[in-house]
């Protein structure tokens, strides 16, 4: 029996959308996304048909790292506007059914936090790793301190990001930073979270997607260290905000949920293969790439060189880990990774992503303006902290929302050259305005898919899945009822149906799937969600 509450009854049927707010709708005119430009288009959330909003980091910070670097936890940017502007926000999204979810960075703040400012100059001070070496010989990894306190401390990622402290889970003698997760400094960071946390929820906020949640507790094998630290806490959000979720960027749910989050992301990291699950749908080679991914080919490519295999066994594996402990969440992208129009992915092969993701057995978390097929825009210069390697630039994943066929596709009103990222420069990029306009459009199919898995709960994150093939066409049933077959390759496929009851599934929506007595015929880039009560 796990020893939480249940999740929120609301986050079964969440779907959610990101929003990366410096990119979304700026109302000011000053180049940059803010509170008052997300509320201004919840209309277009609520048609959509989406009702959990997760917003990029919002707090205080030097934006060394595009706001992952908090320089206070309790003040919002006033690139955002006011606390009362996003009050207001949380507020009028609640009118639409739409909860607002916020982004904690937990293990680590920007180097001009006050917490930090104060430990370069005291040496007792234990809220980041600090070592006090005086011989000038640094530990791997480590950064000279800017203040009078000798040695160095542990950073996280860039340099302008020191570790907040929350212990190893293996203590050395010989290496004194290495301090227990009892020890006083974790004792206060892991306090410092409950405070911050309790300060948004107590505005009415939703919950939060934790930044790299497994990255607290240091050299912690199996994470076992790193898992009680969240068990803890989410023992203390059970009794104080019950209502409340916590999302992990940690790409392994099998740790992660019975570690106390509700549910966690399938990520291009993570987990026992280092995200390969989520790159084996998506990642065709182009946009985001590490170095290190050996991968060939995803499943979600014209080519049809790939299986959903690698993703099938995945899921299969980590639900049967966490079972109704939690959930496993599936982003179409996010501001790390590559859209899914991406490279020579074209725009018709993005109606068979949605309907996929739509009608898988996850929480989907639909990122800004996949909705309408945005394209990572490649060759940006680097913004923010957004290269991470040779072929790892972030910003093409985080050009400006496109509204309309207005200057600066309706996104603001300052000059070109002051916008936070550049407008993609496609004179046929899709706008909102556009496709709202157009019963055919990849935004109306995906409002249509929404629509079809809220009404439906066969179709939503907790009922039964029945795979029948992996490979071309990617075929299964939801619930006994519905029938989805997907082929996101660019010539047609066939399969035999392993059922004669399947031929009597009629169309509910989709393109280029026929279904009888021989089986199922798709044509290239077809889809459909068939069901089986006519």
């Amino acid at each position: 029996m796990s020893p939480f509450r249940p999740a929120p009854s609301w986050l079964a049927d969440a779907v959610l959308y990101q929003i990366y707010p410096q990119s979304f709708a700026d109302s000011d005119g000053d180049g940059i996304g803010d509170f008052a430009g997300v509320t201004a288009h919840l209309d277009h959330l609520a048609w959509l048909g989406v009702n959990t909003v997760w917003l990029n980091p919002c707090f205080a910070s030097p934006f060394n790292d595009a706001g992952y670097d908090v320089s206070d936890y309790l003040r919002v940017a006033p690139r955002y506007g006011t606390q009362d502007q996003l009050a207001e926000l949380v507020e009028a999204a609640a009118r639409r059914s739409i909860r607002v979810m916020l982004d904690l960075v937990a293990g680590h703040t920007s180097d001009q936090h006050a917490w930090f400012q104060a430990a370069v100059d005291d040496p007792d001070d234990d809220r980041y790793i600090w070592t006090d070496r005086t011989d000038g010989a640094l530990p791997p990894g480590f950064v000279a301190s800017p203040g009078s306190r000798p040695g160095g401390y542990l950073p996280n990622f860039f340099d302008s990001q020191p570790a907040l402290n929350f212990g190893y889970a293996r203590p050395h003698p010989d290496e004194p930073w290495r301090l227990p997760v009892d020890a006083p400094g974790p004792r206060a960071n892991r306090a410092a979270l409950r405070e911050v946390m309790d300060h948004w929820l107590g505005l009415g906020l939703a919950g939060f997607r934790v930044d790299m949640a497994h990255s607290l507790v240091k050299d912690d094998p199996g994470m076992g260290a790193t898992g009680a630290l969240w068990s803890e806490l989410r023992g203390w959000l059970d009794e104080a905000h019950p209502h409340a979720a916590l999302l992990a960027e940690w790409g392994d749910p099998s740790t992660s949920v019975p570690a106390g989050f509700h549910s966690d992301f399938f990520l291009q990291f993570g987990g026992p293969s280092d995200g390969l699950p989520l790159r084996s749908l998506w990642n065709n080679g182009q946009g985001t790439v590490a170095e290190h991914w050996t991968q060939e080919h995803c499943y979600f490519d014209a080519a049809g060189q790939s299986s959903a295999g690698t993703f099938v066994q995945a899921w299969e594996s980590v639900s049967g880990a966490i079972g109704d402990k939690g959930f496993i969440t599936l982003p179409s992208a996010n501001h790390d990774f590559s859209r899914l129009a991406c490279g020579d992915r074209t725009a018709e092969q993005l109606p068979a992503a949605f309907a996929f993701q739509l009608t898988w057995p996850t929480l989907p978390a639909i990122y800004y303006g996949d909705e309408i097929g945005m394209r990572y825009v490649p060759d940006l210069p680097d913004h923010e902290g957004s290269r991470l390697g040779p072929r790892y630039n972030r910003a093409g994943s985080r050009t400006p929302m496109q509204w309309d066929g207005s200057p600066n596709a309706g996104f603001s009103t300052a000059p070109a050259d002051q916008l936070y990222l550049p407008i993609d420069p496609d004179p046929g990029r899709p706008t909102v305005a556009a496709q709202r306009a157009d019963e055919g459009s990849l935004l109306h199919l995906v409002r249509r898919l929404i629509a079809l898995r809220r009404s439906h709960p066969e179709l939503g994150a907790r009922c039964a899945t029945e795979v029948f093939h992996t490979g071309y066409p990617l075929v299964y049933l939801r619930g006994d009822r519905f029938l989805v077959v997907v082929n996101p390759r660019r010539e047609r496929a066939e399969f035999p149906l392993p059922r004669p009851d399947l031929a009597t599934a009629r169309p509910v929506l989709g393109e280029g799937v026929t279904v009888d007595e021989s089986g199922v015929v798709a044509a290239g880039f077809g889809y459909a969600v068939l069901d089986l009560r006519g």
